[in-house]
Parts: structure tokens; C-alpha cells; sequence
């Protein structure tokens, strides 16, 4: 039996679709770069450890899911009670170690079963990379990809083997450097940006989490140096790198004292 809160919800899905001229205007490939969005937005505030944030977004992420399912059911494509049942579903069969009589010694084994029980479903993957969507960040993609296949034990026999390829990768780019046509030297920036991700897997880092951190953490501090700059009544345009190097390192300096 759905929640009240839950039966509340579609309730009012229904009455918007009625009764706003937005949400009665909207379809799927309308709704899709706001779902994007959202789902960013959700990301964003779990990143930043902002639980009231992510109960929020969590609501934004839900109102998507029953907006899709509304239009489907108008469609005569599916219905929520669909999308849940066949989540159910597909949940009982990829936990048989839960709902069935398989055993899992841990993680890696539960990983491994789910990949190869995936390839078995009637309407599941027929290929181990194909459930990495196309249309992903190509540095969440690079990660997925990779982890796809570790699944299938194609994967470093030790995770140090890794840093080989890494110094075999950034060799090649540096040779290609030298004197390489711009499409080879793309290439292996390319080749080098994937090993890269490969060694954050093997040691336990989301390279996207790894990247974003250093994103906010590089605003908070050229923040830090325009501020400065402008309470001098001095233009960065007009500053030497050294003099910005300066109150960059300052920057550095007052993150360090607020982790104390």
C-alpha cells in the first residue's frame, strides 16, 4: 500500500497537469535538461555534507519520477505502479543472495554477481559496457567503463601495476608533445586522462567527487584573490603573477587556519 504522503503526491501530479498551463505543456524531451539538472543540484548537496539540502533535492529528484510517470500513464506507455513493480522486480533477482539461495562472501562478490545476472534479464544488457549510458561526462563515463569491466575480472592483477601505465601514457603524450600532430597529441592527453581515472578507481577515488572538490576549492581561493585585489583598489589585469601568487598563497593560508 502506497503512503499517504506518496498517494498525496500523485494527487497533486494529477491536479497540475490538469489544471497549469506549464506543467500541462511539458513532455518528456522538455523535462529532460531540468531532471539533468536536478540531478546535479542533488549531487552538489551531497557533496557539500547539506542534509537539508539533499532532503530538498530528493523531493525535486521524486517530483521528476512521478512527472515522467504521469505522462507515460497518459501516453499508455506505463504507470507508476509499473515503474515500482519493475524496480521491485529487478531487485529480487539481482540480490539472490538476499531473496534466494546464492551466497556472497562481500561487496566485490555482490558486484560481480549483479553484472553477470544483468546480461540474463529478458530485457537487461546483452553486453557488459552497455549499461554506461552514452550521453554521460565523459570522466564519470571513463570511470564507469572501467569498473564495467573490473566486474568481469578484467582489471589490474595489483592496483601499483597501475602507475606503469600511468608514466607509459604521460612518456607517450611527452613524445607527442615534441613534435606530434594536434589530433595525436589529443590522443594521448586522452590515453593519459583515462589511466589517470583507472588509478583513482583502484584506490578507492570518484575521480568526478576528487576533480569537484578541487573545482570548489580553486574558486574559493581566486574568490579570495579578487577580493583582495579589489580592497586595494588594484585590477588583476594590472598585477604581476608573482603579486597574485602572493595573496593566492594568503588564500591558502586562512583555509588551513578555518580546518583547525
Amino acid at each position: 500500500m502506497k503512503s499517504i504522503f506518496f498517494n498525496r503526491l500523485l494527487g497533486i501530479m494529477d491536479e497540475l497537469r490538469e489544471k497549469c498551463p506549464w506543467d500541462r505543456e511539458q513532455t518528456f524531451e522538455s523535462l529532460r535538461p531540468q531532471t539533468i539538472e536536478e540531478v546535479y543540484e542533488l549531487g552538489e548537496a551531497i557533496l557539500q555534507g547539506d542534509y537539508r539540502g539533499v532532503c530538498k533535492e530528493l523531493g525535486d529528484v521524486l517530483l521528476h519520477v512521478v512527472f515522467y510517470a504521469k505522462m507515460g500513464e497518459e501516453g499508455g506507455h506505463f504507470t507508476i505502479d509499473g515503474v515500482i513493480d519493475a524496480l521491485c522486480e529487478k531487485l529480487i533477482f539481482r540480490h539472490p543472495h538476499v531473496f534466494g539461495e546464492a551466497e556472497a562472501s562481500g561487496a566485490a562478490a555482490v558486484v560481480q554477481q549483479w553484472e553477470a545476472l544483468k546480461l540474463r534479464e529478458k530485457d537487461g544488457n546483452r553486453t557488459v559496457l552497455a549499461g554506461v549510458p552514452a550521453g554521460l561526462p565523459s570522466l564519470i563515463k571513463a570511470y564507469r567503463l572501467q569498473d564495467k569491466a573490473r566486474a568481469v575480472g578484467f582489471d589490474w592483477d595489483v592496483r601499483e601495476q597501475v602507475w606503469d601505465k600511468v608514466a607509459e601514457e604521460f612518456g607517450e603524450l611527452q613524445a607527442e608533445l615534441a613534435g606530434g600532430a594536434p589530433g595525436d597529441v589529443e590522443a594521448e592527453f586522452g590515453d593519459l586522462l583515462f589511466s589517470l581515472v583507472n588509478a583513482a578507481r583502484l584506490y578507492g577515488v570518484d575521480p568526478d567527487t576528487a576533480l569537484e572538490r578541487t573545482n570548489a576549492k580553486f574558486i574559493r581561493r581566486f574568490n579570495y584573490l579578487e577580493r583582495q585585489t579589489l580592497r586595494q583598489g588594484r585590477s588583476l589585469h594590472t598585477m604581476s603573477l608573482e603579486e597574485m601568487n602572493r595573496i593566492w598563497e594568503e588564500a591558502k593560508g586562512e583555509e588551513a587556519k578555518g580546518e583547525e
